[in-house]
This record gives structure tokens, sequence and C-alpha cells, in this order.
């Protein structure tokens, strides 16, 4: 899903909208001014998960995507979505027990987070196009409850619940949707909520335009149980979604690891 538009002349907010390629995109072109690769990012207080890769010790086993290091589930089938125009992997998907999470992670100023500034241009977009979205407090801090549109195969309007998560980082920002289950259910969204809270960020120390996406790769050839897979199909098998087309879970080309 893409949450951001590439600035132009006009450097006001966009709303977010999927582009055709599913391929998120920058804001602003302009790099951080002050983003000075040797320097220390600005400390962020976090008593939770995700992680930036400096703070964590642990021996956790978590499979290495690049910029995301995501904790292995048992059960859990990873996904990894594919920009099928550049080819780049653009973000993640954890189906578990009839759930999924799509994770991706961005870069961020130095100084300030940037979820609640992307909270509200999702709401807005969610609202635009046909849902609604409330904003409530959640085990990551604010996060969204949205309703978004969808037509099923008779026709009808209706709409599908998702929760959009998110966390602040040093100079970096993870964003989760949730569906299925898991979007409406406490109880189904622990093991997805843990696996959330388990993630190491690895921004790297280059400098990047806020928001740009970083970069994610395809698990290594000695990852268990990898094969490829046609795309695939959200929990809500028989529904498609309305236009205009708000679908957080777009797919690509993927391949699927069981665990």
């Amino acid at each position: 899903m893409a949450l951001f538009r590439r600035g132009g002349k006009d450097p006001a907010p966009q709303d977010t909208v999927e582009t055709e390629a599913g391929e998120p995109t920058v804001v602003d072109d302009r790099l951080e001014l002050d983003d000075d690769p040797q320097a220390s990012p600005a400390p962020v207080e976090r008593t939770g998960g995700p992680w930036d890769a400096a703070q964590v010790d642990d021996d956790l086993p978590r499979v290495d995507l690049g910029a995301i290091l995501l904790p292995g589930v048992q059960g859990m089938e990873l996904r990894m979505e594919i920009d099928k125009a550049t080819n780049v992997v653009s973000a993640a998907s954890i189906l578990l027990d009839g759930s999924s999470l799509q994770v991706q992670a961005f870069a961020a100023p130095r100084t300030d987070g940037i979820w609640d500034e992307i909270r509200a241009e999702i709401a807005e977009s969610v609202t635009q196009q046909g849902g609604s979205a409330d904003d409530l407090p959640g085990p990551f801090g604010r996060e969204l409850l949205a309703r978004l549109p969808i037509r099923t195969p008779e026709g009808r309007t209706g709409h599908r619940p998702a929760r959009f998560i998110g966390a602040d980082g040093p100079r970096w920002f993870v964003r989760g949707v949730i569906t299925g289950r898991a979007a409406v259910d406490p109880a189904a969204a622990t093991a997805l909520e843990q696996l959330f809270a388990g993630i190491v960020v690895v921004r790297g120390t280059d400098a990047r335009p806020p928001r740009d996406l970083l970069t994610l790769r395809l698990p290594g050839p000695g990852t268990p149980n990898l094969k490829p897979s046609d795309a695939a199909t959200s929990p809500e098998a028989g529904e498609t979604p309305a236009a205009p087309d708000f679908d957080p879970l777009t797919r690509g080309p993927e391949i699927t690891e069981t665990r």
C-alpha cells in the first residue's frame, strides 16, 4: 500500500492512495539537511518494540529481510510483496490463523516522529473514499481502526475492518496493517501484536528523504520452506474492493515461506 506521494511544487501533504505499482513514494525529494550519517540520532524513548538495531542484544531468532528483522512465529506464512514495475520488494506480509499483518519501514526526520501526521492522512483518505476511521489508543500508542470500502461479488457495497498501527524510532518509522479477525478481536490480535513488537529495524546511516521506503530483500536461500506463490488472497476471499481502490493488501508476485 502506498502511503505517500512524491512532492512536486506543492509541499503540502497529499492524500493516501494506492498507486498502480503499489510502491510507496516520497512526499519531499529533499534530503534531511541536518542528516549527518556520522552523527548520533536524537534519542527516542521506548518501553517496547519495534526496536532499533542498536537497542537489541537478545537472541530471539529473526528472519533477515534487510531493513526489517522479523521474528519467526510457529505456523506463520511469510509473503514478500514485489513491485511488478521495478522488481523491488515493497512490503512483508505475515498470515497467521486467518489474519494478516503487513509491515513496511520508512526513513524519518532526525528530530520528529511522523506517525501522527501519517495517521491523519490515512484517516482522511479512507473517509474520502467512502470508509470510516477511528483514532484510538492501542498497545503501540495511537492507532486507526478503519472500515475500508469493498464491493462483494454480488455487487453490494460493504466495508472491511483494518487496523493501522505504527511506531516512530530513531530516524525511522515502521507501519503495520492488520486485517482479518485480528482487526476486531483483541484475543486474535495478540500473536500479530507480539510479532510487530519484536521487529528490529536496521535503518543504516545513509541520508534518506523522510518517508523513503527502507530497502527490503527476500529471505536468504537457506530459509526453510521457501517457495514461489501466486498473488495471495486476503482473509475475506470473496470480496473485491469498491472503486476507488483502497486495498492495503494489494499484492504483486510473492515469495511464500511457511514456518
